[in-house]
């Protein structure tokens, strides 16, 4: 279990990570997984990992579970790992830009 400064820390890094309001994260899902021939369901849209950002962000601090948390450090991680928070944008690479917002991070959002 989590203590309540490594949560308060997770949560603070997560929301910070994670730039992207719930409502752009569906709709970057829903994007992303259309097709010429059909659309997926809403809830159905994105990756496994997206979905779950996507839940996290509609859910209070209190009502985290075990799962989140890994979920939330894996993405904090990641983007982390992928980006300079500090000198972003890097406009210039599409694909990664469009793996780091199916997590919920838009390298070129302010």
């Amino acid at each position: 279990m989590t203590d309540a400064l490594e949560l308060d820390a997770l949560w603070e890094d997560f929301h910070r990570v994670v730039n992207m309001t719930s409502q752009e994260l569906a709709a970057w899902l829903r994007v992303r997984d259309a097709d010429e021939n059909a659309e997926p369901l809403p809830d159905e849209a994105g990756t496994a990992t997206g979905q779950h950002v996507l839940a996290i962000l509609q859910k209070r601090r209190t009502d985290l579970t075990e799962d989140d948390l890994r979920v939330m450090h894996r993405v904090v991680d990641t983007v982390t790992e992928r980006t300079d928070l500090e000198d972003e944008p890097a406009a210039d690479d599409t694909r990664l830009r469009h793996r780091l917002m199916t997590v919920g991070h838009d390298p070129l959002k302010p």
